[in-house]
């Protein structure tokens, strides 16, 4: 892992493994979220790929969202608007790949980190796995992932965790919501039902596969402009004095408990 991160995809036997890692809890810097959303699409169009596994590496956090290093220097809206395109651009992605997308989440998951898990087709995750939406805490909404989140969990159940930011809802919950399909006691257990999963999509029809997404993702075509204007609206709102605040005072708290 590098101290920028990075994306790794590695194919076998018909399954593409596209793994993202950060050494601050495989939080997603913006030229890490473009390298995501275009290995993504590459894997798409790669025909030796039937059925694409989405993971991050290590036992720790999923994905801790966005990168606050770089939240709290962007200067004006251009730049806002540029970096909450990357999380837009992540989940577009993987709506338009023509194959099932699975996502491995193996532990905590935050804000921008369960917009990647509610936007597979089909998420796998360990007990450890819960999930906090807490952008509005930082001043900001969760306004990007907000259409991944309720389509897939509902309203009520997007509202429960966008008006909690400081609340964190167990994998239980999670499940129970529709947001993972399964919820495994071990890593290793939830290692053998991804690869199960994904070696029995692997040698079922790519074109069945492919409508059959179509199919599940009606309703979503305008996401393409949906999105931008809601990486618009966090754009503007992450140059506000709260929100700058509010990260320095995390940063130079998290400092002091090391």
């Amino acid at each position: 892992m590098t101290e920028n991160g990075k994306i790794e995809t590695t194919v076998k036997n018909g399954i593409g493994t596209v793994q993202f890692s950060h050494p601050q809890s495989n939080s997603m810097p913006g030229r890490l979220l473009v390298s995501l959303s275009e290995e993504i699409e590459k894997a798409g169009k790669n025909e030796h790929i039937k059925v694409i596994v989405l993971k991050s590496e290590g036992e720790k956090a999923f994905c801790a969202g966005a990168s606050f290093d770089e939240l709290i220097n962007i200067a004006d809206i251009e730049g806002g608007v540029k970096f909450f395109s990357g999380f837009a651009s992540v989940i577009n992605a993987m709506r338009k790949a023509p194959k099932f997308i699975i996502a491995r989440i193996q532990a905590k998951a935050v804000g921008g980190g369960i917009g990647i898990a509610a936007t597979a087709d089909y998420a796998l995750a360990h007990e450890s796995a819960s999930v906090k939406l807490s952008e509005l805490a930082l001043g900001i909404g969760p306004f990007v992932v907000g259409p991944a989140i309720e389509r897939k969990t509902g309203t009520a159940a997007f509202s429960q965790m966008a008006v909690n930011p400081d609340k964190w809802f167990d994998a239980g919950w999670a499940k129970e919501k529709g947001l993972y399909a399964e919820v495994w006691a071990s890593q290793a257990e939830l290692d053998r039902e991804v690869e199960a999963l994904a070696s029995k999509l692997a040698v079922y029809s790519p074109a069945a596969m492919a409508k059959l997404k179509s199919v599940l993702w009606e309703g979503t075509e305008k996401w393409d402009e949906l999105l931008i204007q809601r990486a618009r609206l966090s754009g503007e709102l992450v140059l506000s004095q709260f929100t700058k605040d509010f990260i320095r005072n995390f940063k130079q708290n998290k400092t002091k408990v090391k």
